[in-house]
């Protein structure tokens, strides 16, 4: 990790990161609850992971990485997608544009804002996603 990707990290975490990283992980538990929300669990504690240190890494399509029929992809991702928007997505949503709003006041916290954005899109549909490092290279890039 780059110097600058730790200070991004580290005020991250303290104008407000790890609220929204709680959040993530207290929906992860609600969904051990039921043995049917265990997949969105390990999804929401993984996702949880990446919201509290998100400098260094990037959510991308997993189909990207996995090639086609990857899992998350087709029918079934779409319904996993709409399960975990009633579930638990709106919710987690709303806080990132409620933290995306409060930091945009500031000079400061506008690149902040901008990653809750791009969170509180993730928290809508996150089926189908991969978190990686910033430096990985796609599947179609291997020409083996």
């Amino acid at each position: 990790m780059t110097v600058l990707r730790l200070l991004l990290n580290v005020l991250w975490i303290i104008t407000g990161g790890i609220w929204m990283a709680a959040a993530w992980i207290i929906a992860g538990c609600l969904m051990l609850i039921s043995i049917i929300g265990i997949p969105w669990a390990w999804s929401a504690f993984r996702i949880g992971a990446f919201t509290l240190l998100p400098f260094g890494h990037r959510a991308v399509r997993r189909s990207r990485f996995a090639g086609e029929g990857g899992l998350g992809g087709g029918p079934l991702g779409v319904l996993g997608n709409i399960i975990w928007l009633v579930l638990a997505g709106w919710w987690l949503a709303l806080g990132h544009l409620v933290a995306a709003v409060l930091l945009a006041v500031t000079v400061i916290g506008i690149p902040f804002a901008w990653a809750h954005l791009k969170l509180a899109g993730l928290a809508l549909w996150p089926v189908g996603t991969e978190i990686v490092p910033i430096g990985a290279r796609p599947r179609e890039q291997f020409p083996y």
